[in-house]
């Protein structure tokens, strides 16, 4: 019988000896928000900070860290992160010229990993292994077995805390070339303070959905608003890109029990998990639970073979035309494209499904519309105006599918903030929008 904690133990070391294999030119790969491995990049950071090395680039999604080569400017052209999505340090970074970020689809990350990309190493953390010398990828399905797929080496970080998900990725001890053993704490989001405003949109929303409906819910405050007023529905399913708290007090109240899905019936499905410790202590050990890679999760003709699928996620603007954006402020960049559309599209090809794009009437303390005549100089296209469905501010709900451009104007004004309803008139008129 093979003796995997003689396996291991072989190839147990420290994060410093990991880094000083780290060469000029090289390309480091990292999942997903807690699967990525804040010892080993510290220590690889360190390392080139200090050294002649030049040009070692990094690719990650969602950070859940604050990684050097994104708060540390001296870094520029030594180590740069390139971001899948960019938020929280990348957001900054990627703005202020010294990161970058990669478009695509959440779905299409892994195919674009196996057809463009060749890594020199894979950075991943992981639960601690089993007796069969197995370890779990715990939180995250994501891209990685893409990613593993195309890398020279596998270097992982083990960690105590992290939850062992039961369906989903695995690394066998044979396929690694180097472990660390760092337990910590993993990251949390802080809690939504879920406000009036959510809580109205939360409740027009929760009005249209059935029971027996599957959801996906993005995050913030507006999601999680509407996750609390569906706690009186019955028979909900989840079929998600992100495992969140509002699901996880769903299922605990019994409205959600996946009873009425059409495919992984009696399951939860995500692709990652990402909130507060309360989801890690579900999700551990739980075979009610299902961490898939995304490409199945969020390809569109997946999402749609659940009937009544509702999708639920946020925009910065939407324009009279029907035009969604969602991840710049005209030319800054604010997050990605990330599984949107994919839920979009799923969603209304779904026997029943609705797919709502939701969010407060106006920013900066109501001076500025988030419906506008048109998008900001440079805004960025999340969902085009030929996908979207239907949507919601605090004011109402615009149903945009199928409607002409007039129609479709004429809903967005109706749930613009009032002080604004007159120049959207005026404009769309102008424009010839709206006759």
């Amino acid at each position: 019988m093979t003796d995997y904690q003689k396996m291991y133990q072989e190839k147990l070391t420290t994060p410093d000896k990991i880094a000083q294999q780290v060469q000029s030119g090289w390309l480091l790969g990292m999942d997903t928000a807690t699967s990525q491995t804040p010892a080993i990049m510290t220590a690889i950071a360190e390392h080139i900070r200090n050294s002649d090395i030049t040009g070692v680039k990094v690719q990650a999604l969602l950070d859940a860290y604050p990684f050097e080569f994104y708060t540390d400017p001296t870094l520029a052209g030594k180590m740069t992160g390139y971001s899948w999505f960019s938020s929280s340090a990348a957001r900054k970074a990627v703005n202020a010229g010294y990161a970058d970020i990669i478009p695509a689809y959440y779905r299409d990350f892994p195919t674009r990993i196996r057809t463009e990309y060749d890594y020199d190493a894979v950075c991943v953390e992981v639960a601690p292994m089993d007796r069969h010398g197995y370890f779990s990828l715990a939180l995250n399905g994501s891209y990685i077995d893409a990613m593993l797929d195309k890398t020279k080496r596998i270097f992982l970080e083990v960690n105590d805390r992290q939850p062992r998900g039961l369906c989903g990725s695995l690394i066998h001890i044979s396929q690694v070339d180097a472990i660390v053993e760092y337990n910590h704490d993993l990251p949390v989001l802080p809690p939504v303070q879920l406000d009036e405003v959510s809580k109205t949109i939360g409740g027009l929303i929760a009005e249209r959905i059935p029971d027996g409906a599957c959801l996906q819910l993005g995050i913030g405050a507006i999601p999680d608003a509407t996750g609390m007023a569906l706690k009186s529905k019955h028979d909900l399913g989840i079929h998600t890109e992100m495992f969140t708290d509002s699901m996880v007090e769903l299922i605990e109240c019994g409205a959600v029990n996946n009873s009425k899905k059409q495919i992984h019936r009696g399951k939860t499905v995500t692709t990652f998990a990402f909130g507060s410790q309360r989801i890690y202590d579900y999700i551990d050990d739980n075979p009610a639970v299902e961490i898939l890679p995304v490409e199945y999760v969020n390809d569109p003709d997946v999402i749609c073979q659940n009937d009544n699928m509702i999708s639920i996620n946020a925009a910065v603007e939407v324009d009279l035309f029907g035009q969604v954006c969602a991840e710049s402020v005209g030319t800054k960049h604010m997050s990605g494209s990330g599984g949107q559309i994919d839920y979009v599209r799923g969603a209304c090809q779904s026997r029943g499904g609705k797919s709502f794009i939701a969010f407060t009437s106006t920013a900066k303390g109501g001076t500025i519309s988030k419906i506008k005549p048109i998008l900001a100089p440079g805004a960025v296209v999340t969902t085009s105006k030929n996908d979207v469905d239907y949507i919601v501010t605090e004011y109402g709900v615009a149903h945009l599918r199928g409607r002409s451009l007039g129609e479709r104007a004429r809903q967005l004004i109706a749930i613009a903030h009032p002080d604004f309803r007159d120049e959207l008139t005026f404009e769309a008129k102008k424009r010839g929008i709206m006759i």
